[in-house]
């Protein structure tokens, strides 16, 4: 299969945004979407990938997740999570940890998760740069899409665990809401010295200030660690005061105050959801909390929060919360054009476009079906991945 002038006639293609067509064709050129659509020639020339019978979506996007940083099999030496030596890190890039030869990748691209957005960890209050990334190559370069594509920051347990154990600040939960408040002062206090200095004496670069000063102009969101309904209030409360754009991560219990959430316009990043209730913030978690969102007007997306669960879930989590009351068309947003929104791409990714980029799999049927599998991958209009029913597995191109 070439990576121009691709062809794929006759499956159920979803487009997400816009209706399905039984017998649909999708168009590739050149790495991109050209045309999709019941009434779609095919032109000279073009390789031609049936479909009949199949279901064609566009990749998934687990907006959440630790691929590559939080490396599978590897142990402590693989594991490069959290910077946690100080509350506030938010200078580090979770891109500069990334190992594109971590497992992970592979598991998600079999099922059918062709983008990822990569997050630091919770154990800081301000915890780092986030990157949204494709999920194929051999460098964390090639697979760019967006960097930085948030600010991670942690509410509720974690923090307050970290640095409650080494009897420092933050040891409470509102000593980890004074730690952020006090970072986004000292951000703007150095613009303000900044500004003061321009014809004067140079005042020295803090790259840490800098970050969070992207989050307060409004150019990249403040991902937000919080699982209780009380830490979603003080999220909520703290973005209002700075003015930032903020997007739930987690929200066992959003569904609590769904009604103020929907109300603000706040997006959330539900999951993961299969998971024993591990602490006491999660004692409410429960697969029909989606739905529950969903229902109330929020814009939800899930994620497996990999490696806590593994990524090649994503969808299966999706079908259990349609069977616990999911719209099954929200279900597919969720999987596709709300976390292609929350990560910034959703002019590239997330739906079936002419001009978008062709992150396109083709299933042997409704991906909701657990029975189905992940049959054909492109990324960028190339074929990245094939199952083969003969021996049983997976085939990859080469990155």
């Amino acid at each position: 299969m070439t990576d121009t002038g691709i062809a794929i006639t006759g499956g159920y293609v979803v487009p997400v945004e816009g209706t399905p067509a039984d017998g649909g064709t999708v168009l590739i050129r050149d790495g991109k979407i050209e045309a999709v659509g019941l009434d779609v020639a095919v032109p000279s020339g073009y390789s031609v990938v049936d479909a009949s019978g199949k279901w064609v979506l566009p990749g998934f996007i687990d907006a959440h997740a630790h691929l590559g940083v939080h490396e599978e099999a590897e142990g402590w030496a693989g594991n490069d999570t959290n910077e946690m030596t100080s509350p506030v890190t938010a200078q580090v890039r979770a891109m500069d940890a990334i190992n594109p030869a971590d497992l992970g990748f592979r598991d998600a691209i079999t099922g059918g998760v062709l983008n990822v957005n990569v997050n630091p960890g919770s154990g800081n209050p301000i915890g780092g740069q986030t990157v949204a990334l494709k999920c194929w190559g051999r460098t964390v370069d090639e697979m760019l899409l967006r960097e930085p594509a948030g600010i991670k920051s942690a509410l509720g347990e974690n923090p307050k665990r970290v640095y409650g154990d080494r009897n420092e600040t933050p040891s409470t939960r509102l000593g980890t809401a004074a730690v952020i408040r006090g970072a986004f002062v000292d951000a703007l206090n150095y613009e303000a010295k900044r500004a003061a200095a321009s014809d004067g004496e140079p005042v020295g670069r803090d790259l840490k200030l800098e970050a969070l000063l992207r989050v307060l102009h409004r150019e990249i969101p403040w991902r937000q660690h919080c699982h209780r309904a009380d830490d979603i209030a003080t999220a909520m409360r703290i973005a209002r005061e700075f003015g930032y754009r903020l997007v739930i991560d987690h929200g066992t219990e959003a569904h609590l105050i769904a009604d103020q959430i929907a109300e603000a316009g706040i997006p959330v990043v539900i999951g993961p959801l299969f998971t024993s209730r591990s602490k006491v913030e999660l004692r409410n978690r429960s697969i029909a909390n989606p739905g529950r969102l969903a229902a109330a007007g929020v814009e939800i997306s899930l994620t497996t929060d990999h490696p806590v669960v593994p990524i090649h879930f994503l969808v299966h989590q999706a079908t259990l919360a349609v069977k616990e009351g999911l719209d099954r068309t929200v279900a597919l947003r969720a999987l596709t054009i709300h976390p292609a929104r929350v990560i910034g791409c959703a002019d590239r990714l997330g739906s079936l476009e002419p001009g978008k980029d062709a992150d396109v799999v083709i299933w042997s049927a409704d991906p909701l079906d657990v029975m189905s599998r992940a049959e054909i991958c492109l990324q960028n209009g190339r074929e990245i991945y094939r199952y083969d029913y003969a021996s049983r597995n997976g085939v990859y191109a080469e990155p």
